[in-house]
């Protein structure tokens, strides 16, 4: 795998997300979304995934005292499959944890098995059902909690650049 940098989301990026976004979901979040997340949220943190200068994914999350809640992960569909989306969302919940956070919350439809597979290697466990949770088509969500962020990094310092 290509070295990939792990790195907070800008204003910059907001377009190549929302071309990720759109790609990915059924019900996609719009560009004045992302930009009212990164400069009206105070809550939000987003980080993404560049490859040769090229965003190809992101990942975000609200972030509360210690609490932390996982909003949205998607990598682009050419680069699936290669461990991005696992480098990603292990960044997203280091990040997390430097910031504070004891814990992760997060939704995933039931029928997203690939997704559930990877939250379960990186320690999320199954809590609950949201019933209809999806307004697309109605489909349940499971709840899923991970209380095993990794360690905080002692030398971590809120850059730009999150991981390499």
């Amino acid at each position: 795998m290509p070295d990939c940098l792990i790195r907070r989301m800008t204003l910059r990026d907001v377009d190549a997300v929302e071309a990720i976004e759109a790609a990915t979901f059924p019900t996609p979040w719009s560009r004045e979304a992302f930009v009212a997340e990164l400069t009206r949220n105070v809550a939000a943190r987003y980080l993404v995934a560049e490859l040769d200068g090229q965003v190809i994914g992101y990942a975000g999350a609200w972030l509360i005292l210690d609490e932390s809640h996982v909003t949205n992960i998607a990598i682009g569909e050419a680069w699936r499959g290669h461990g991005y989306g696992r480098l990603l969302t292990s960044g997203l919940l280091q990040y997390l944890s430097n910031l504070g956070a004891v814990y992760a919350t997060l939704e995933v439809r039931v029928s997203n098995a690939r997704a559930q597979s990877l939250y379960t290697s990186l320690g999320f466990v199954t809590v609950g059902k949201r019933k209809r949770y999806y307004e697309d088509n109605g489909e349940d969500a499971l709840l899923m909690v991970c209380e095993s962020l990794p360690p905080v990094q002692e030398d971590f310092v809120d850059t730009d650049t999150v991981m390499e």
